[in-house]
C-alpha cells in the first residue's frame, strides 16, 4: 500500500517539478514589502490629513499625491539596492570565473574541501567536484562557494516593477473611502479598512511563504496602527495649531 502511494505521488508530482517557498523570495519580499507601505503610508497620510480638519478635495489629493510618490519611490529604492547587490555578484561571477581559468586545480581542491566539510569522505568529494566542475564549473563554484543560484540571484527590474505595483494596489485601498465615505467618517472607515487589508495581506504572505499567519497578522496590524495614531495624533496637534 505505501509502495503504491509513494508511486502515485512520485507520478503525480515530479521531482523536478516540486514548488518550494524559496523560489519565491525575490518578488514575494517585494510584493509584501510594497503593498503593505502602500496601505500604512497612505491611510497614515490620509489620516493625519483628515485629522487636520481639512476638506474632502483636500484629503483626496493628499491621497492620491502619495500614491504616485510612494510608488515612484518603492520602484527607485528597489531597483537601486537590488541594483548594488546584482552588481556584486556579477563581480564575484567574474572574479571566480577568472579563477577558474588561472588555477583550476586549486578550484577543485577548494570545492571538494566544501563536501567535505558536509560530510563526503576525500575520495568522494573529489569526485563530485570533479563530475560537476566538467559540467558547469562556474555555476557549480557560484552555488556552493558564493550561495549565488538561479533562485537567489538579484534581479533589479523585477523587484522594481514589482514594489510599485504592490505599492499602487496597497495605496488605492485607503483612498477608497475617501471618495464615497462622508467626509466625517473618512477618519474611521479608513482605519478599520487599512487593518483589514493589513490582516489580510499578513495572513496572505504567510501562507504564500509558509510561515505563521499569526505572527505575520500581529506584526503588520500592531505597526500599522501605531503609525496611524501618530499621524493622526500629528495632524490634530497641528490643525488645532493652525485653527
Amino acid at each position: 500500500m505505501s509502495n503504491t502511494t509513494l508511486s502515485e505521488t512520485d507520478s503525480d508530482s515530479p521531482r523536478g517539478q516540486e514548488n518550494h517557498f524559496t523560489t519565491r523570495i525575490g518578488w514575494l519580499r517585494a510584493a509584501v514589502l510594497g503593498a503593505n507601505d502602500g496601505i500604512v503610508s497612505t491611510a497614515s497620510l490620509i489620516i493625519g490629513v483628515a485629522a487636520a480638519g481639512t476638506d474632502q478635495n483636500e484629503i483626496l489629493l493628499a491621497g492620491l499625491a502619495g500614491l504616485v510618490a510612494g510608488a515612484m519611490s518603492m520602484a527607485a529604492g528597489e531597483y537601486v539596492s537590488v541594483s548594488s547587490q546584482s552588481d556584486s555578484e556579477k563581480a564575484d561571477l567574474a572574479r571566480e570565473k577568472l579563477e577558474l581559468e588561472s588555477d583550476p586545480e586549486f578550484e577543485h581542491n577548494e570545492l571538494a574541501e566544501i563536501y567535505i566539510e558536509r560530510g563526503l569522505d576525500a575520495e568522494l568529494a573529489s569526485q563530485v567536484a570533479t563530475q560537476l566542475m566538467e559540467k558547469d564549473a562556474l555555476g557549480t563554484h557560484a552555488r556552493e562557494e558564493l550561495g549565488i543560484s538561479e533562485i537567489t540571484q538579484a534581479k533589479p527590474v523585477q523587484a522594481g516593477l514589482t514594489s510599485a505595483a504592490a505599492f499602487s494596489a496597497g495605496a488605492a485601498l485607503p483612498i477608497l473611502p475617501v471618495i464615497f465615505a462622508p467626509v466625517d467618517q473618512i477618519i474611521a472607515i479608513t482605519t478599520i479598512t487599512s487593518i483589514a487589508a493589513l490582516a489580510i495581506l499578513g495572513a496572505l504572505s504567510a501562507k504564500t511563504g509558509g510561515s505563521s499567519v499569526v505572527k505575520a497578522v500581529a506584526r503588520v496590524t500592531i505597526w500599522g496602527i501605531l503609525a496611524m495614531a501618530a499621524t493622526a495624533l500629528v495632524g490634530h496637534l497641528f490643525g488645532a495649531a493652525v485653527g
